[in-house]
């Protein structure tokens, strides 16, 4: 496995070696799920393995659903770990206790639901894992909350969003990635979003793992996620606030606030880039070092796309193991 590690003042270059193609489509699901009140939310997730096991948090992205852990979670929970893997609010059987809940999807929020499961399940500490949405929420967690987290797995390293600065535009290649975004913030983008919840998704998923080869069989799975009465409004304010084009949840405020600073995240960490990422092109972590106080390891895994776990769950799930083991 290609990577670069560091330790505080210390960087190495990325090397680059073959992998294994992204994983054929599992016909598997992550079933039966639970339901636990959850902060604002009633939360529901998958869990697998001993309850006395050290703890995993499995985070999803957008737009996907818990089955992106569909091979990984198997794979810790055999190792011998608690694995909990939560639909994020405004997806799946996830709902929002109280109706007059602002239905937010800013980086706070999702953040805030990861910590208050842990304490509606009564864990203290956990690997924190994730990518796109869930990489974030994970993200928060452990820069916010570092005395919850045994350590960090993230898919494209820091995701805590600069917000002051997200006006200043990336490369014209890079934008081009981002119609999706940018689209999100027009009324006709929520409504195409509400039409085409589905057809978005298809174009994503192909867009952004052009070596997957995931079937109609796949894609359904995860699909009816978006059936949630909140995922366009969830999705539609996630994008619009990371823009700082639309407010946040007051209650979430000081947490934004801290999240402001762009805090260093002190525990130790595995980022983790798919060579054949089509939103968030590969890189080899320099650019995002100074971010990882503690003992931080980047590596690439090859031909892997933006839904990595599900794309290369052998490689997510040696980069848990070497945290918990360490």
């Amino acid at each position: 496995m290609p990577y670069c590690e560091t330790q505080p003042g210390s960087f190495a270059v990325t090397e680059k070696t073959a992998a294994p193609a992204p994983h054929a489509p599992s016909s598997k699901r992550l079933e039966p799920l639970r339901q636990v009140d959850a902060g604002v939310l009633s939360i529901a997730y998958y869990e697998a393995g001993p309850a006395d096991g050290p703890a995993v948090m499995l985070m999803h992205g957008f737009p996907y659903d818990i089955h992106s852990y569909v091979d990984v979670a198997p794979q810790l929970a055999a190792q011998g770990c608690r694995v909990i893997v939560p639909y994020l609010r405004g997806y799946g059987p996830t709902r929002f206790r109280d109706p007059a809940t602002p239905r937010s999807g800013e980086q706070a929020a999702v953040g805030a639901d990861m910590m208050a499961l842990m304490d509606a399940l009564r864990i203290r500490r956990a690997v924190f894992a994730g990518y796109d949405w869930g990489g974030r929420a994970a993200c928060v967690g452990a820069a916010l909350w570092p005395e919850r987290c045994i350590g960090l797995v993230c898919v494209n390293s820091y995701l805590i969003q600069d917000i002051a600065n997200a006006m200043a535009p990336l490369r014209p290649e890079r934008e081009v990635a981002l119609w999706y975004q940018y689209y999100f913030q027009l009324e006709r983008g929520r409504a195409g979003l509400a039409a085409n919840r589905r057809e978005i998704a298809r174009i994503l998923w192909t867009d952004w793992s052009p070596n997957w080869p995931f079937d109609d069989a796949c894609f359904e799975r995860t699909a009816v996620a978006f059936d949630n009465p909140d995922y366009v409004d969830v999705v539609i304010h996630s994008y619009r606030h990371r823009f700082g084009l639309a407010d946040g949840d007051p209650q979430y405020a000081d947490i934004q606030r801290r999240l402001s600073a762009l805090p260093a995240i002190t525990v130790p960490t595995i980022t983790l880039d798919g060579e054949g990422d089509g939103v968030a092109p590969a890189t080899d972590g320099t650019a995002s070092a100074t971010k990882f106080t503690g003992r931080r390891v980047h590596r690439v895994v090859s031909r892997a796309g933006h839904n990595l776990p599900q794309e290369a769950p052998e490689a997510f799930v040696a980069a848990v193991m070497e945290l918990i083991k360490a």
